[in-house]
């Protein structure tokens, strides 16, 4: 088994109502979250005094929070900064108000090609360049506030974004790396990339604080339960406990459109579609079976 991780998730993937989701989490054994979504809405519009209520409803039940995954970066490098950069600073409120220093956010979606490279088809590593002095600009406004205010951004790779592929990342994480700038891993989003998730490993791994648990097929992008696609679970958790990995696993199942075996297991129709507390502990058991392994 390894040792000296903590298995959390995206709550609000088994269901809006965060009473249903620690009421399941519950069942899984589990007292960590990774809040996205509480009661229909995204953590990060609570006000500081309704996110205050929520850390009350969590504690009331032994619960804690791995990390706020919110939206920051997840706009196009020519919409308007000035109102995110608000939002991301009331996202480090909420954070020290559920004592987690932990932040996941993105590296930003270029220009529509259209504003960018007219009708030319270039490649993303292409389109890239032309806004990385943006990208660089914006995410340095981040991580200065972020030291300033001790939280930790964790930046996910994200098909579209300029951290989409390995390179982008280490061009990040080589400009801003540090105490509180770290990489989120995420399987399956550098399979839907295109990007080889071992090679990416070994590029990254130096920065790697923290690990989302998805996995997904190269043929069309599809995503399935965790060790059933191309991204190589087990043999890179495996490379992770080797190297002395502690932290977080965070489940995120983008299973509810997952159909086939599972449905007939569960003794259900081929297209069945999986109900979000279905799919989260299909996500969590594949997970410790691979777990088991190591």
């Amino acid at each position: 088994m390894f040792d000296n991780i903590v298995i959390t998730g995206f709550g609000d993937e088994i269901d809006p109502l965060l009473d249903k989701q620690m009421a399941v989490l519950e069942k899984l054994q589990m007292n960590h979250i990774e809040m996205r979504g509480v009661d229909g809405r995204s953590l990060v519009e609570y006000s500081e005094t309704e996110a205050r209520e929520i850390k009350r409803r969590l504690e009331g039940r032994g619960f804690s929070l791995s990390a706020i995954g919110s939206p920051l970066g997840k706009i196009r490098i020519t919409d308007d900064f000035s109102g995110h950069m608000e939002l991301f600073k009331h996202t480090v409120q909420i954070a020290h108000i559920m004592d987690t220093p932990n932040i996941r956010m993105f590296s930003f979606y270029g220009p529509e090609e259209s504003e960018s490279c007219g009708e030319r088809a270039v490649s993303h590593r292409e389109r890239t360049c032309l806004w990385r002095d943006e990208v660089m600009e914006r995410l340095g406004q981040f991580a200065d506030y972020a030291a300033a205010n001790e939280v930790v951004l964790l930046h996910e790779n994200e098909k579209g974004i300029y951290g989409e592929m390995a390179e982008g990342c280490l061009d990040i994480l080589k400009q801003f790396a540090g105490e509180h700038f770290k990489a989120v891993f995420d399987f399956a989003n550098f399979v839907q990339a295109g990007q080889d998730t071992l090679e990416a490993y070994e590029q990254l791994k130096p920065y790697i604080a923290y690990i989302h648990v998805k996995d997904a097929l190269f043929q069309d992008g599809s995503v399935v339960p965790p060790g059933d696609g191309d991204g190589r679970l087990a043999e890179i958790l495996g490379r992770l406990k080797a190297d002395g990995y502690s932290g977080y696993l965070s489940i995120e199942p983008h299973l509810s459109d997952f159909t086939g075996f599972s449905s007939l297991e569960r003794g259900g129709r081929i297209g069945e579609k999986l109900s979000g507390e279905e799919a989260f502990t299909l996500a969590h058991d594949s997970l410790l079976r691979i777990l088991e392994k190591l």
